[in-house]
């Protein structure tokens, strides 16, 4: 297979507009990992919440279900995904609004925890966010957050990316894995511990991700939603038909055809200053 160079980085950039697309793609195992990063926190009933990057309200849908808050405030920077938010969680104690997680629409030590899933690694100046969150997070509140584990953890892009890069070396500019640093647990607690907040920790949260065969796990990244997506629905269909049947070929299958494959992500917390 030739070389994509015309469908490299610089040309190709990862879409977040289209809820239902992203929901199948990843918000679902989203919602595995938001369950057990929600009941971690142990955060007691009552508090005011803010959901940064909430995307589909994968993770407001589990605060509201697991922890009773008062209230949940989402922030997204996609018109698409907040209006899939709206559509999606219909609870009265959920308010959703596009907003900038790197100058939150909220004052000063106005909720008692931030949370953010899958989303910090996205924003252009994580460092940025991350001092937001412990601006608008009262002193003794938490503020936490999930990334995927690209690098090894995250099997459904990991067994993407080694393919495609295989075909096409350009496509390593577009690899979450090199792209993010912070997907780790050294960039993340460095990143909480420089914006000051106390008592960091990061630990692992791992789920499954089934497929119920091959079709089941390369349909999602036809719906253009998010890095690998873009890439591939950038691609000429010659392109992307070789770089299906490699993956067909490696992916492991079990005697029915299924695929079972495991997603981790890291997840940090830590508290706000008194």
């Amino acid at each position: 297979m030739p070389s994509q160079g015309a469908y490299r980085s610089g040309m190709t950039r990862e879409v977040w507009a289209d809820g239902q697309a992203y929901e199948t793609y990843v918000g679902r195992w989203s919602r595995l990992v938001a369950e057990d990063f929600v009941r971690w926190l142990g955060v007691p009933p009552g508090r005011r919440w803010l959901d940064v990057g909430c995307g589909t309200g994968a993770l407001t849908s589990t605060v509201l279900a697991v922890a009773d808050p008062e209230q949940i405030a989402g922030v997204d920077a996609s018109h698409g995904f907040v209006a899939a938010a709206r559509e999606r969680v219909g609870d009265p104690r959920a308010a959703f609004q596009v907003g900038d997680a790197r100058a939150l629409p909220l004052p000063d030590r106005s909720v008692d925890v931030v949370v953010s899933g899958l989303a910090v690694n996205f924003v252009p100046e994580p460092a940025r966010a991350a001092a937001e969150f412990a601006r608008v997070v009262r002193p003794g509140g938490t503020v936490a957050a999930y990334v995927w584990d690209y690098a090894e953890g995250m099997a459904m892009m990991r067994h993407f990316w080694d393919a495609a890069v295989e075909l096409d070396p350009f496509a390593s500019e577009l690899d979450e894995a090199l792209r993010f640093p912070v997907c780790s647990p050294d960039g993340l607690g460095t990143l909480w511990t420089d914006a000051g907040l106390r008592a960091v920790t990061v630990r692992p949260v791992e789920v499954p991700t089934d497929f119920a065969g091959f079709d089941d796990y390369w349909a999602p990244f036809l719906g253009g939603q998010g890095a690998a997506p873009a890439y591939l629905m950038a691609l000429p269909e010659p392109h992307r038909a070789a770089l299906r049947d490699l993956l067909a070929a490696r992916i492991p299958a079990g005697p029915d055809g299924s695929i079972r494959l495991t997603a981790r992500a890291w997840a940090v917390r830590g508290t706000a200053a008194d």
